[in-house]
């Protein structure tokens, strides 16, 4: 039988030392975009991860390379990619275990839906503390004012406002223009929601149960007291209230807001800024081009009381 000498044995126990969870590699962020991204490009990244993952198409197994690819799609959204790099982090498949990081993608791939992440999300519980690099806005977007140290105007800006959305009927747009000040919104806001929730259809109703031209869901209908959420006038009041308490909550934040009426402000709360979700991304960028631009919005702050997010973002809690 083949003995082992004291130098052998020193060597074999120097080996297994270094087979740690904390020696393994801890991938880089990918590299900053250049340029506009299109969802294929997005779902590339995520093949050409799987590939690295699990040594398809005859190429060699690479855990870092997936990693950071699984990271790239992630940013942009995708379910798939934000579960399969939490699941190679929970299980230290080639990279660092990282528990935290996991919970934050399981639970942004089950929040989009993806019904294996849910299983997940459940059993690592909520995420605590600060959202992953990988789940960081895509290059390009901006930060949270509050993170940009920005504030928003007191009085809204005299500059020609966008035009009301071509297909908007005429009766709603004399509605909302007349409507909307009285909730301290720019009308275009308004209208361009609108146009994003519902296309003008007072009788939309999503999978959700959103309704009509805000669709608004039960919760929020009954939350700003929406008795027929049916009825367009009540309909278009709820979803002003709304936008009006989101103002207030998030100090002028368009994108923050915006992201809010897609998702829910505790997404956004959790998030630090707009979710990880592919279509709250979309939705934020659909309607922010469609107003010019527009980052911020004059609030009324008694309204509601500012997300504690937002101090976390400027450094001062």
């Amino acid at each position: 039988m083949l003995m082992l000498t004291s130098m052998s044995q020193a060597a074999l126990a120097q080996t297994e030392a270094m087979l740690t969870l904390e020696s393994l590699p801890r991938p880089t962020m990918p590299p900053a975009e250049a340029g506009p991204v299109v969802p294929v490009q997005v779902q590339r990244w995520r093949r050409e991860a799987e590939a690295a993952e699990h040594g398809d198409n005859g190429q060699p197994r690479d855990p870092v390379l997936a990693a950071q690819l699984y990271c790239r799609a992630a940013r942009f959204g995708d379910a798939v990619a934000q579960y399969n790099l939490a699941w190679m982090l929970t299980n230290a498949r080639g990279i660092a275990r990282d528990d935290a990081q996991a919970a934050y993608l399981f639970a942004a791939a089950a929040e989009q839906g993806l019904a294996q992440a849910q299983a997940m999300a459940a059993r690592l519980g909520e995420p605590l503390g600060a959202p992953p690099p990988c789940l960081r806005p895509p290059d390009g977007e901006a930060p949270p004012l509050a993170a940009a140290g920005r504030k928003p105007p007191a009085v809204l800006a005299k500059a020609l406002p966008p035009p009301p959305p071509a297909n908007a009927p005429d009766s709603i747009v004399r509605f909302v223009k007349l409507e909307a000040p009285q909730y301290q919104l720019a009308p275009h806001l308004v209208l361009a929601v609108m146009a994003t929730e519902s296309n003008f259809d007072p009788q939309a109703l999503s999978p959700k149960k959103a309704q009509g031209l805000m669709q608004l869901i039960p919760d929020t209908a009954a939350r700003f007291n929406v008795r027929r959420p049916g009825d367009p006038v009540q309909n278009i009041r709820g979803g002003m209230a709304y936008l009006r308490w989101l103002m207030a909550y998030f100090e002028g934040d368009v994108a923050l807001v915006l992201a809010a009426y897609n998702a829910g402000e505790r997404a956004v709360d959790r998030y630090r800024g707009v979710p990880p979700y592919a279509e709250t991304r979309h939705y934020v960028r659909k309607i922010l081009a469609a107003i010019g631009g527009q980052v911020s919005h004059p609030f009324d702050a008694s309204v509601a009381q500012p997300s504690q997010m937002l101090a976390l973002l400027r450094g001062t809690q």
